[in-house]
């Protein structure tokens, strides 16, 4: 298979100019010396150089030479016409065998391009065997190994140009694949953003808006008879107001929330479990068991962020009399349980996710522990209650990459 012509670039240019310069400058020479010579048909061997020399000078003027396998044998087999007349007028002529080896090995197809330059060789020998009336091995060893040459040139660039187009396309596809990877990568990170800044919205602002709400009611319903009452549950509202409003500077900064800020997960675990009892009506009981161990910042993050959307959850839609929060440090484990006295509900009949009416919180919880992880257990029966269990290993596995939080 021939190998298809490079592109031209300043290295090739420059050999190319140097073939022609050679062709011509061996054109001038049989010429030159068959006139300076007086030889016989010296008027001849210089219109038949001149000729050559023409026919030559058509192939770099026409590109589809270059392109064309046939057109390119078209215009060997014509320069190759002119330098056999000429070859047959001068001895000097077989000096042109050289050029032309390239020439027809460059152009041609492998086999057809050996064949022209065994072709030319025998004939060089032979026209200058006649010319000199006599056959030498001496006289076959200059045509031979100037075609061998030739063939080891052009076969080596050749292959040096499959290897070099080849490592083109690869550092090609190489790119295109690290361009993909960082897109995909880019699209990966989006989401991922995404999906934490979700959860920390469900986590903060939309539970704590959801206890305003209640708060708001419940001083709508003390008035006009227990404005003392309204009065509290509207401070409460406002003080829920404005830790929402703390917890929503610090998510927008990617901080700690202020609840771990100066404080263990234990103590504000304990210190929501007070906050909720205070709020709404139901107790919250804290417990700790184990030895507490220093925790990354993410499984803190994530204990606490789960332990409040439980409680929210248990505050909105179980209608409990009792809630018990434990924190455990068990072996090499770390967990949080949540268990109520509510209603209850169905785990395998959880409605759908929705914008009006919510949903979204199990989902969070789980995707929470899950880039830690760890698990998410849900155990509840219609009319007995709620129990949840969040566990994380206390070293984070290597192949998770934590929430960062600085």
């Amino acid at each position: 298979m021939n190998t298809p012509a490079p592109a031209l670039t300043p290295t090739t240019r420059a050999l190319a100019w140097c073939l022609h310069l050679l062709v011509l400058g061996l054109l001038a020479l049989a010429a030159g010396r068959a006139v300076a010579d007086s030889r016989p048909h010296a008027a001849l061997t210089v219109a038949v150089a001149v000729v050559c020399a023409l026919a030559y000078a058509t192939g770099p003027l026409l590109p589809r030479i270059r392109r064309s396998p046939r057109a390119a044998a078209v215009w060997l087999s014509a320069v190759g016409a002119c330098w056999l007349v000429l070859l047959a007028l001068s001895a000097d002529a077989v000096w042109l065998a050289f050029p032309l080896y390239f020439l027809q090995l460059h152009l041609l197809p492998r086999r057809a391009g050996l064949t022209a330059v065994a072709a030319t060789a025998g004939t060089a020998i032979t026209a200058y065997s006649a010319h000199q009336g006599s056959f030498s091995l001496a006289m076959a060893i200059g045509p031979a190994l100037g075609a061998a040459v030739a063939v080891a040139v052009v076969w080596g660039y050749q292959a040096l140009y499959r290897e070099s187009e080849q490592r083109r396309r690869l550092i090609e596809e190489l790119t295109a694949t690290r361009a993909d990877l960082a897109a995909a990568q880019h699209t990966a990170g989006v989401l991922a953003e995404r999906e934490r800044l979700a959860r920390e919205i469900h986590d903060t602002l939309a539970q704590g808006l959801s206890s305003i709400q209640l708060l708001l009611r419940a001083a709508e319903r003390a008035l006009p008879g227990a404005p003392h009452n309204a009065a509290r549950f509207v401070e409460q509202a406002r003080q829920a107001a404005v830790d929402n409003l703390a917890e929503a500077r610090r998510f927008v900064a990617a901080l700690t929330p202020p609840a771990l800020e100066d404080s263990t997960l234990a103590g504000a675990l304990e210190r929501l479990c007070a906050t909720t009892s205070t709020r709404h009506p139901l107790t919250a009981r804290f417990h700790l068991t184990g030895e507490p161990v220093p925790l990354p910042t993410a499984h803190e993050v994530a204990l606490l962020r789960i332990a409040q959307s439980a409680l929210a959850n248990t505050v909105r839609h179980a209608r409990a009399h009792t809630v018990e929060v434990t924190l455990s440090y068990v072996g090499e484990h770390v967990a949080v349980d949540v268990v109520d006295d509510g209603t209850g509900f169905d785990p395998g009949r959880l409605p759908v996710p929705d914008p009006e009416s919510g949903g979204f919180g199990l989902a969070a919880m789980r995707a929470r522990m899950h880039a830690l992880g760890g698990t998410l257990t849900i155990e509840s029966t219609p009319g007995h209650g709620t129990a949840l269990a969040a566990q994380l290993p206390l070293a984070p596995p290597a192949d998770h990459k934590p929430e960062a939080h600085r």
